[in-house]
């Protein structure tokens, strides 16, 4: 297996090239740039299209027709430019058309800063635009995940036909790490999507539409997309469990914030504190499951995030009152390091006597 070592936009970018991606639509805005500049250079060489649209409104309508085609299609931007793109992404959701949508987050609200943060969770998980639809979310925390998880997002993508979404940030994106990438996809080895709009010679017409005038029509298409997401919440959540099995104390964390919390965790483990973490790897489905049985157990449990607190809301859904939910995040940017968060979980040990 050879390693190489890459910044984690472009692992992104060859992890979708090598998924069987060959068309890519989008904007340039800071952090992702460097995304979309390696599928400029990349794309032309496999056969693949890559076109900078002349906003993000008309990059993720390039996006929904490369998917009525029934192409692999991807698009990426940073925190502003997903907003644009969330009409089109509701769309998606509601033709039931596959793509992969990546957003390296900046942070905000407004045009904020380039910075690093995780204030986007709200917008992801909860669809972000109108309608009753909801988004598969995969949030790697490595790029060794970040290789992984485009690569799932593309088979999800096609499976359930839906929009899939990529949560980074603007550190991983410049992050390098040594990475195994897995083999090159042929598109053209793909199973054929019977659904897909190809010219209708010898067969019937086809039609992919989201205006459904009739409200009882409308309704059994909101059922029948409710049942597919019930599918995906049974079959697709994943997360990682680091040192839960004597843990009183359990952070939940996910992305970047997960690996300055396991740095974390290492240096109070030193020290005798019993603390692990459960990691998302999906933030939706989200682990609902698994977290309310570490609530039946622990009676602490600590979210870290990058932002205000949004994913905390998940965390007391999940687990019903069984646990003491605390929180610490830093917003806007800042980049705490595992010895802040340390002292952190020191204080919490102190201050709620979690070692009884």
């Amino acid at each position: 297996m050879n390693k190489k070592l890459m910044r984690g936009s472009h692992v992104v970018a060859e992890a979708a090239i090598r998924a069987g991606c060959r068309y890519y639509f989008g904007y340039p805005i800071t952090p992702q740039n460097e995304l979309p500049e390696y599928m400029s250079g990349a794309l032309p060489k496999v056969g693949g299209v890559f076109i900078q649209a002349e906003s993000e409104l008309a990059a993720i309508n390039m996006v929904i027709g490369a998917s009525m085609a029934g192409k692999r299609v991807m698009t990426s931007s940073s925190s502003p430019g997903i907003s644009l793109k969330q009409e089109g992404i509701s769309y998606l959701a509601a033709q039931e058309l596959p793509a992969v949508v990546v957003n390296m987050i900046r942070g905000g609200p407004g045009l904020g800063n380039i910075a690093p943060a995780q204030s986007d969770y709200f917008q992801a998980t909860r669809g972000g635009g109108h309608g009753d639809y909801r988004n598969i979310v995969l949030a790697p925390a490595s790029g060794q995940e970040m290789a992984d998880l485009t690569r799932r997002a593309f088979e999800q993508a096609d499976y359930y036909r839906t929009p899939v979404m990529i949560l980074g940030d603007g550190m991983m994106g410049q992050m390098m790490e040594p990475v195994v990438f897995p083999e090159m996809i042929d598109p053209d080895t793909l199973p054929e999507k019977d659904w897909a709009l190809g010219g209708a010679s010898g067969r019937p017409s086809r039609i992919i539409r989201s205006l459904l005038l009739d409200p009882a029509v409308e309704e059994e298409h909101n059922w029948k997309l409710a049942r597919k997401y019930e599918m995906i919440t049974r079959k697709e959540v994943d997360y990682e469990s680091y040192l839960l099995d004597d843990a009183n104390l359990v952070m939940v964390a996910y992305g970047t914030a997960a690996r300055i919390a396991k740095g974390a965790i290492n240096m109070v483990r030193q020290e005798g504190l019993k603390v692990g973490m459960l990691r998302p790897k999906t933030l939706w489905p989200y682990p609902s499951k698994i977290l309310n049985d570490i609530g039946r157990v622990v009676r602490h449990v600590l979210v870290f995030e990058m932002s205000t607190g949004q994913m905390i809301e998940d965390v007391r859904l999940a687990l019903e009152g069984r646990s003491n939910v605390h929180f610490y995040g830093r917003p806007g940017g800042i980049i705490p390091n595992p010895e802040e968060v340390a002292r952190v979980i020191s204080s919490h040990y102190l201050r709620f006597d979690i070692a009884k």
